[in-house]
């Protein structure tokens, strides 16, 4: 049962990571065909987003495998054999909580550890690509953001030449423009990508007054680059740091009204891997107390995925709580511990107590 379930577990991890990887992928696909993005850097940049996938797919991949095996034991009459052999319900369990607990090693290990040097490097290579490649990045028709610019451009024609310029400097939030220019062009430098514009208008609205100024142009550069930092000194994202500094770090290492959405952050990286133990508890508690059903199991398979959901959907809003208000932090434990304890309870002294009624019942006839 034990290599059963392993198995097992690999290939719907796989499954589920491929179809993540798939509909993560596919914003960047156009990269590749219209703006010349390589196959390489591609496969680097979607690949760098997957460990903060695996950590919500990897429990639900473990409960699916263990419904899945005991449902089968259940319906083929293995699991009545196996306990009228005198197997216990530890016995009967140990497979699933042996890969529960190497599941949430896996998990410990990516949101502990890799989870942050994944995320730094994808940002990383984003920030190159921005610099490097940001003709990639010009999307035609669509806005674009590019660290505090949003670009629109109507049509990109040969030599990176630009038509239909819409520019949003939002890089200073007491001095935002907007410039607009019939066209341009999108040119390397050694500051760094810069857009030259040709023929337009540069707005910008007094914050006091309210007053808008206008300028007019016949040629106007925006840097893409402006205001980029060296990456060491880059304000770094919650899924860039680790657990210790979203715990423990305060203002300036973090932004005020960031502090409770860090530390929120932070516990949940503690706890999401014990999800993989929650939901094979639940799914333990459901199938291997139960005896078999001549009307089959459907309300059973029903229940235990509900009451999964239930909890998944919990932890994510507890979470968004606590982000809010952090003395809804032990919410967030609760959520994880308690049907771990309850479903092992049920597990282990469900059939028990089943067992003593029965007895207690043929004593009194």
């Amino acid at each position: 049962m034990l290599k059963q379930q392993l198995i097992m577990m690999v290939f719907v991890t796989l499954g589920l990571l491929c179809v993540i990887w798939l509909s993560q992928s596919l914003r960047f696909v156009e990269m590749i065909v219209n703006r010349g993005l390589s196959i390489s850097v591609f496969l680097q940049l979607t690949s760098l987003l997957l460990p903060s996938f695996l950590t919500i797919i990897i429990p639900i991949a473990l409960f699916f495998v263990i419904v899945f095996t005991y449902n089968k034991l259940i319906q083929d009459r293995e699991l009545i054999i196996m306990r009228a052999a005198g197997l216990s319900q530890w016995a009967l369990a140990k497979p699933a909580l042996i890969v529960a607990l190497l599941s949430t090693a896996v998990c410990y290990f990516l949101t502990l550890f890799y989870l942050p040097y994944s995320y730094t490097q994808f940002k990383e290579l984003q920030f190159s690509i921005r610099n490097d490649f940001s003709s990639v990045l010009l999307q035609e028709g669509s806005f674009t953001d590019i660290d505090g610019l949003t670009i629109y451009v109507r049509e990109v024609g040969r030599d990176n030449e630009l038509l239909g310029i819409l520019v949003h400097d939002a890089r200073d939030p007491d001095a935002q423009t907007t410039m607009m220019a019939k066209h341009g062009a999108l040119l390397r430098t050694d500051e760094g990508p810069r857009i030259v514009l040709l023929d337009g208008n540069r707005q910008e609205v007094n914050a006091d007054d309210g007053t808008m100024s206008i300028l007019y142009f016949d040629r106007y550069a925006v840097d893409i680059a402006q205001g980029a930092v060296d990456e060491g000194l880059r304000y770094q994202d919650a899924r860039e740091r680790s657990v210790e500094n979203l715990l423990t770090a305060v203002p300036p290492d973090i932004i005020e009204r960031d502090l409770n959405a860090f530390r929120a952050e932070g516990h949940d990286r503690l706890i999401s891997p014990l999800n993989a133990i929650a939901f094979a508890s639940i799914a333990l508690a459901v199938l291997v107390s139960s005896s078999f059903s001549r009307r089959g199991q459907t309300g059973r398979l029903l229940l235990a995925i509900g009451v999964m959901v239930v909890f998944q959907a919990t932890g994510i809003a507890m979470k968004n709580l606590a982000a809010k208000n952090p003395s809804l932090v032990p919410l967030m434990y609760m959520n994880a511990m308690i049907p771990i304890a309850l479903g092992l309870y049920w597990t282990f002294r469900g059939p028990v107590i089943k067992a003593r009624r029965a007895i207690n019942q043929e004593a009194e006839a």
